[in-house]
């Protein structure tokens, strides 16, 4: 294999199922496993060390989220991006996203707000230092901590769905065009939040989905066309 699967915490007792696929689900979130790669069962479970059975039961759930595909010859391959794909995950991510930033509005705390700010002063320096990993760790947690400070919220595991199909393809665009979060709309998020504003928020949201994933994704597979 020509990439590497992170190690996860277990400190929920995860059984040997749950483990499995949640590292896996984990390294193909945050680009860990780039497009077009093939898994097989032989090769994951010499990296993983585990056997068979959890393996397989891990790429049938991954299989039915989209975040793999089944080929003729029984490997599974991380879907590459084509355009009309990327398009309609980018717009469902925005649908979705805004719906659940404007739901937590109301619930959200001052507390909240402080937490959320130094994740994005620690994205500041994890770009900085051109730490890709981690930066994409923070910002899904920035966004997870807001939308989840809905009680009654239902829309996360959607939105975990939309980057866990775009977690390959969005690593590709970090690492090769170096253009992911040149406009940082964080701070209008947390100005947003702070005046309760939920259009301010809402449209910052949109803003912070479109300046980065969308344009940094449609100027990568533009380079890889011409």
């Amino acid at each position: 294999m020509s990439y590497s699967i992170p190690e996860i915490d277990n400190e929920g007792d995860l059984t040997s199922q749950e483990y499995v696929y949640a590292r896996l689900r984990s390294a193909i979130m945050m680009g860990a496993i780039p497009t077009g790669a093939s898994l097989t069962m032989r090769g994951l479970a010499e990296q993983l060390d585990f056997s068979p059975t959890p393996i397989r039961e891990a790429l049938r759930r991954l299989n039915s989220e989209s975040a793999i595909v089944a080929q003729d010859n029984r490997r599974m391959l991380i879907p590459p991006m084509t355009e009309g794909r990327f398009e309609d995950l980018v717009a469902t991510r925005i649908t979705l996203e805004c719906h659940a930033a404007a739901r937590a509005l109301p619930y959200v705390s001052g507390v909240l707000i402080d937490e959320m700010r130094a994740i994005d002063t620690a994205m500041d320096e994890a770009l900085a230092s051109h730490n890709y990993d981690t930066l994409t760790a923070l910002n899904h947690d920035f966004h997870h901590r807001l939308y989840c400070a809905n009680p009654d919220q239902i829309s996360m595991p959607l939105v975990e769905s939309i980057w866990l199909q775009l977690g390959p393809f969005q690593r590709e665009v970090i690492s090769e065009l170096g253009s992911f979060y040149q406009i940082d709309r964080h701070k209008e998020i947390l100005t947003a939040l702070d005046n309760r504003d939920e259009d301010a928020l809402v449209a910052a949201i949109r803003k912070d989905i479109e300046d980065g994933v969308a344009a940094a994704g449609r100027d990568a597979i533009q380079a890889r066309e011409n």
